[in-house]
């Protein structure tokens, strides 16, 4: 069993959602059930699944929720890379939230690689 909370890449995915809970704050309420709730779906789903699986019981079990939180950064990604080209948030915003999950999803990669 690990502690969540002293891994970096969860703490980094908590500081994520939290910069997503604020910018989606900017993005028109015509997207409020759809884009802007996918993304924060996606983006709670990263540091969520990183708790749940230091939990389990065994170091496969970890893994796979490591690979679910891996998945959802991906998702996010795309998601953002969508607002990016709809133009729903300034480019420089977008980039910078980008650049966090790019070092999160690099995070999660390596330490899965060091788990096994």
């Amino acid at each position: 069993m690990h502690n969540f909370e002293k891994l970096l890449f969860w703490q980094k995915s908590i500081v994520l959602a939290k910069n997503i809970y604020i910018v989606c704050q900017e993005i028109n309420n015509d997207e409020k059930y759809g884009l802007i709730s996918q993304i924060k779906r996606c983006t709670v789903s990263i540091p969520s699944n990183i708790a749940e699986g230091s939990g389990r019981n065994s170091t496969k079990e970890f893994n796979h929720f490591l690979a679910i939180a891996l998945g959802s950064a991906f998702e996010l990604q795309t998601q953002l890379i969508l607002v990016r080209e709809l133009y729903l948030l300034p480019e420089e915003m977008v980039n910078t939230l980008l650049n966090e999950v790019s070092e999160i999803q690099k995070m999660i990669y390596s330490f899965k690689n060091n788990l096994k």
